[in-house]
């Protein structure tokens, strides 16, 4: 897959193309039979009640793909074949939620004949608040 962006086209402080993700418990069903993961946090309304969420909420995986779908977009290979990553989790996705993975160009990296681009990267629920936040590379 061909990179949309490259090393010469990106300043420090550039944003990359957000990728905005309607969340419904479809999705969340689907990823739970896709990855094995069936716990009723995800997917039994009665359960998540009597949880401190108080209702289903999605896997914290399915939420991180919407930052892989961004890099893949943006980067192409360069993210799938060299990309690296490291975030953190800080709050849940509910059915019905909205949300915007989103990220920055912090540093552009040329060392040993490899041009590396490293972002901060999060992922916004509705009211804004950061739901994922950390960082990701990628060889340009």
């Amino acid at each position: 897959m061909a990179a949309t962006l490259t090393y010469e086209q990106l300043n420090v402080g550039d944003e990359i193309p957000a990728v905005v993700k309607n969340v419904t418990q479809e999705k969340i069903n689907r990823y739970a039979d896709a990855s094995g993961d069936h716990n009723p946090l995800h997917l039994d309304p009665e359960f998540a009640k009597t949880t401190m969420y108080g209702g289903t909420i999605a896997h914290g995986m399915l939420t991180l793909a919407y930052v892989s779908e961004m890099m893949t977009r943006s980067f192409g290979n360069g993210w799938l074949a060299g990309g690296k990553l490291e975030i953190n989790f800080l709050g849940p996705v509910r059915p019905g939620d909205t949300v915007t993975a989103k990220g920055k160009v912090t540093e552009k990296i040329e060392e040993d004949g490899q041009r590396t681009v490293r972002c901060d990267i999060w992922v916004e629920n509705p009211k804004g608040d950061k739901v994922i936040a950390g960082w990701a590379s990628a060889r340009c």
